[in-house]
């Protein structure tokens, strides 16, 4: 052999310094040429003695700072904004003095004590409450709630800007809990009234008053939305006053909103806020379900205390009782839904109408009717002189007859 074994090492080592040193001056040139991204053009064309061009962008036009500042505000200002804007000047805050019966009981207090049982003479103290309303009249008519106004021996109306005004209770319908104030002449700016027909349930809701005004000392109302969350609640009788077809949202309502405005995202008052669902007696704070008046209803019920004082009482001269199973049997029913007509009294609206005693009421308008209390609610609705179209169950048959409303006989 002509190499030895030593030798073919020190060959083979050779050969490999060769081929890195070989490797390292073209591998950079091969890989230039197929893969120029990896190198920028002045690394490829080799060094140069002229000067690279300097990089220009093109210019971008600066918009003066004021513009600025008015495209952030305009995209700030969407339609909650707006509409809060619209009604808030119109809110009120609303200060009553309230007297209330005050127990000492087992305390000495005065000299006629000694003689007489403390808890036997009632003392009385002077409370201040507070609610909220809405200005509906540029004459300066306030739209509330009654129990915000129920006690009121003394009653003020506090304005954004501080300005309080001596206001009087004009009238009040305990059975729709609303009152409507008048205040000092003016010109005062009134909100907008809406449709409460035409309310979404998932649209934006805005609850505007002043919750807990004298906790904050602060007569500008505050804002909260939320969404209508459900119509037509109905709820059964709460002492004097009837909850039918309330509005349902989430937008937070506090103690003090009662009486205040619930807004539609066009500015538009679709309720009065009224009360909440708090689920305890010892958590009275906003848990996001609350209800409001529809203003329909308002609108109408301000309409007759603005005239006549007072809600004008039905009178359609029927009585009428629920159906159980021993009037059914009786009458030749298969269900008990509905009530039954027991009395019509002579020359009274139902008579005119045609009604009968033992007719079963099934549907009155587009109400379908299963017991007195859907009656009772149904006329929270409807005012003298209203027609309403009753069905009822005679001999078996649907009958359909025309009841026209009428103000109940004055007893002298």
């Amino acid at each position: 052999m002509i190499f030895s074994k030593s030798g073919k090492i020190y060959l083979y080592i050779i050969f490999l310094l060769s081929g890195m040193l070989l490797g390292s001056l073209i591998g950079p040139m091969v890989i230039r040429r197929f893969y120029p991204v990896l190198f920028p053009k002045s690394e490829r064309n080799g060094p140069s003695s002229e000067k690279a061009p300097k990089t220009t962008w093109p210019l971008v036009k600066q918009r003066p700072r004021h513009e600025v500042i008015e495209r952030v505000d305009n995209s700030r200002t969407n339609a909650i904004i707006k509409a809060t804007r619209d009604v808030s000047r119109c809110v009120v805050g609303i200060v009553v003095t309230e007297l209330h019966v005050v127990s000492q009981t087992y305390q000495i207090y005065d000299f006629f004590d000694l003689f007489f049982a403390p808890e036997l003479m009632p003392r009385y103290k002077e409370v201040e409450n507070m609610g909220s309303g809405f200005i509906i009249d540029k004459s300066g008519l306030v739209l509330t709630n009654y129990h915000v106004v129920q006690y009121a021996r003394k009653l003020y109306v506090n304005f954004q800007d501080g300005h309080e005004a001596e206001g009087e209770v004009i009238g009040v319908d305990p059975t729709t809990d609303l009152a409507l104030i008048q205040i000092e002449e003016g010109d005062y700016p009134a909100a907008t009234l809406g449709n409460s027909n035409d309310i979404i349930i998932g649209e934006w809701a805005i609850a505007i008053g002043n919750p807990f005004g004298f906790f904050m000392n602060d007569s500008r109302p505050s804002v909260t939305v939320g969404v209508i969350s459900a119509t037509n609640r109905n709820f059964a009788k709460s002492e004097l006053a009837y909850y039918q077809s309330m509005i349902q949202t989430d937008a937070a309502i506090n103690p003090g909103n009662s009486g205040g405005p619930l807004v539609n995202a066009l500015g538009e008052v679709v309720g009065i806020n009224t009360f909440i669902y708090t689920g305890s007696k010892s958590q009275r704070g906003s848990v996001g379900i609350g209800f409001a008046i529809p203003v329909n209803r308002a609108k109408r019920v301000a309409e007759e205390l603005k005239k006549y004082g007072k809600r004008r009482r039905l009178y359609t001269g029927i009585s009428v009782q629920n159906v159980n199973r021993t009037i059914a049997l009786s009458l030749g029913l298969n269900r008990t839904d509905g009530v039954v007509i027991t009395s019509v009294q002579k020359n009274s609206p139902g008579d005119a109408a045609g009604l009968k005693g033992e007719d079963v009421i099934v549907k009155m308008g587009d109400r379908s009717i299963h017991s007195t209390a859907d009656i009772e609610g149904f006329f929270l609705d409807y005012f003298v002189g209203d027609k309403v179209n009753i069905t009822v169950i005679r001999n078996g048959k649907k009958v359909t007859r025309e009841l026209v409303l009428k103000e109940i006989p004055s007893r002298r």
